[in-house]
């Protein structure tokens, strides 16, 4: 699954800008928007399993959600990518050998070492059978198009002459995962093909599909397919379209056929990712429609990381002030709620976040959700109770720590990508007693930077004596996705730049930031920096830029809490109001002309504002 996209377009954002009134006022009518009348609730196996949940982890969850979580809406378990694969492995994918799984028609069923009672033909009925007695609804993750292997072998379409090879084309294959082909939607049987998959899907009880590699590259002709296919079954399934971001040039023509639809490519625990959401949500915000949510991805919250993609087996790297940005900025915004971590493993902290009632009934009932400012990086968001006339208000305080200039860096690497993707670095250590390793994004478009520092060796001021700097401990460490590692990339295997294989160094990835004390008598540092080849299989982005400092890379910090003031009159309010707080439940008081209060840096504040009638 693809990361995170960091690009912003301009013209995208002018068409958002310019179309808002259009794409609220263009509600679709088809009756399947009423099967996701709120944003869906549920349980995703992805950020904690990736490839390679079994069915006794599926039904822990379940048995979780059902005792825990399904009084407050949630109720959504999906099984995500690669089911079908017996021998998939754990931060990535086996594209090697892979076991598949498929019966006559080259369809997909679930490995049955994996979900045995999916044994003997039985698919995923049993397990939805399981979750329904619960009151639950079963989803699973579906790739785009046919499968290769059902191409090879030539497997027939149901219910026609034609088999997979009359019906693919190799042109759009996904660059990430190379489990299909592209369907060619004019050619004769590929309708029949993606209507036999959801009668296969609904004969098991499946209330939730999840396709992947459909809405960025966006596949109008396949999503089209889909749509009728999954109407002709007559049950109502939730199709959820991934990744992100869904082109807003077709945020209507989403809308039409599909009840949740990717924002961002896939979203982890990273601060980073998270504020870009704010620029990301307010853009999308104009296309909200009931039945048709923008889909701002998943929660990764709680025990994270167990057999994923991305990092080890870890609680959630958000701090409590930014898990609370988090459920705030996703409530107001109305996104699906689709939490990632592994629901057993939930402290009493995290079960809190997930089940507050005020919180959770502006993710369901509210209206007219927009961004209402941002000033600098504090940001407020407003959206109305339909039933009360009150509003909602959501404040953010997304200030960071500034970087010192690059211009303070007593060595700095060129512009490091694909394209020119290694070079040399050498800094004077004369008089300094920390050392400390930065390596800053470049802003491409993707979050693809896998950075390695290789060989870097502290040297003494004649020469004689060198020092491998990865064979030291370091103070701290920080990475923007995964950790730093030494020896081997953040993804885990050997350190690969440019083609050759460096035993020593250290992985990490942008934004990150290593530090270390200088022993005595070392004066001098040189390494060789690079884009580790890595992610290259899945995205061919990936730029950043390497530092080394000798006094602190970055500008003091901002305080740890600001007013943020928002004047009634923003809110449509004249008068006083009286507030209240949403994540506690307590009122604030009541106040006229202005509601000021101090955010937390990384932090949140949601609010109930209450008009006070004259006289009160």
């Amino acid at each position: 699954m693809p990361v995170m996209k960091k690009l912003l377009s301009s013209s995208a954002l002018v068409l958002a800008l310019t179309q808002p009134t259009l794409a609220q006022q263009a509600a679709p009518k088809a009756n399947f928007h009423q099967w996701a009348a709120t944003p869906p609730m549920g349980w995703n196996s992805w950020d904690c399993y990736g490839p390679t949940v079994t069915e006794a982890e599926t039904k822990a969850n379940a048995d979780y959600m059902a005792k825990h979580l399904k009084a407050s809406g949630w109720e959504y378990v999906v099984v995500d990518i690669r089911w079908y694969v017996g021998n998939d492995t754990a931060h990535g994918y086996n594209e090697k050998n892979p076991d598949w799984n498929l019966d006559e028609y080259g369809r997909f069923v679930p490995a049955p070492n994996r979900f045995p009672s999916a044994a003997g033909g039985k698919g995923f009925k049993p397990l939805a059978d399981y979750l329904h007695a619960k009151g639950l609804k079963f989803g699973i993750h579906l790739m785009r198009g046919v499968p290769v292997v059902a191409v090879q072998r030539k497997l027939p379409i149901k219910g026609t002459q034609l088999t997979a090879a009359d019906i693919y084309t190799k042109d759009g294959q996904c660059q990430w995962l190379h489990d299909m082909y592209t369907i060619v939607p004019d050619r004769p049987g590929a309708q029949e093909y993606y209507n036999s998959l959801m009668e296969l899907y609904a004969g098991w009880g499946v209330d939730f599909v999840k396709i992947d590699d459909l809405s960025e590259p966006y596949h109008q002709g396949e999503i089209e397919l889909i749509r009728k296919a999954i109407d002709r079954t007559g049950r109502h399934i939730v199709l959820s379209m991934s990744p992100g971001e869904t082109p807003i040039a077709e945020a209507r023509h989403a809308q039409q056929h599909a009840n949740m639809w990717r924002t961002v490519g896939d979203f982890w625990d990273s601060w980073e990712q998270l504020k870009e959401h704010f620029e990301v949500c307010a853009r999308l915000a104009p296309f909200i429609v009931p039945g048709a949510w923008p889909d701002a991805d998943m929660l990764p919250l709680g025990r994270l990381g167990i057999r994923a993609e991305r990092g080890d087996d870890r609680q959630t790297r958000f701090t409590p002030d930014e898990q609370r940005t988090l459920m705030t900025l996703w409530s107001i915004f109305r996104s699906p709620l689709m939490f990632g971590g592994d629901l057993p493993s939930n402290s009493p902290a995290t079960l809190a976040l997930l089940t507050n009632p005020r919180v959770l009934a502006v993710n369901k009932a509210s209206t007219h959700n927009r961004q209402l400012f941002r000033r600098g990086d504090l940001v407020g968001w407003v959206a109305d109770d339909p039933k009360t006339g009150d509003k909602f208000l959501a404040l953010f305080n997304a200030q960071d720590q500034e970087p010192a200039p690059a211009s303070a860096a007593a060595a700095a690497s060129p512009l490091i990508n694909r394209q020119t993707p290694q070079a040399t670095l050498t800094a004077d250590l004369a008089g300094a007693k920390k050392l400390y390793l930065n390596v800053r994004g470049g802003a491409d478009g993707t979050a693809w930077d896998h950075a390695d520092w290789l060989n870097p060796t502290l040297l003494s001021a004649d020469g004689t004596q060198q020092l491998p700097l990865n064979t030291l401990p370091w103070q701290a460490a920080t990475a923007g996705w995964g950790r730093a590692t030494v020896n081997k990339s953040v993804s885990g295997g050997p350190l690969v730049v440019a083609g050759q294989t460096y035993p020593a160094g250290i992985g990490t990835h942008a934004n990150s930031l290593i530090t270390y004390d200088v022993p005595a008598g070392y004066t001098r540092f040189t390494t060789s920096v690079g884009l580790d080849q890595a992610a290259a299989g899945q995205n061919t982005g990936g730029s950043m830029q390497f530092f080394v400092f000798t006094q602190s890379p970055m500008l003091p910090a901002p305080a740890d809490s600001v007013r943020v003031p928002v004047a009634l009159r923003e809110l449509g309010l004249t008068g006083s109001a009286a507030v209240q707080d949403l994540w506690t439940g307590r009122p604030v008081g009541v106040f006229s002309q202005e509601f000021a209060p101090y955010i937390r840096r990384h932090g949140a504040g949601f609010y109930r504002i209450s008009a006070r009638k004259t006289g009160k």
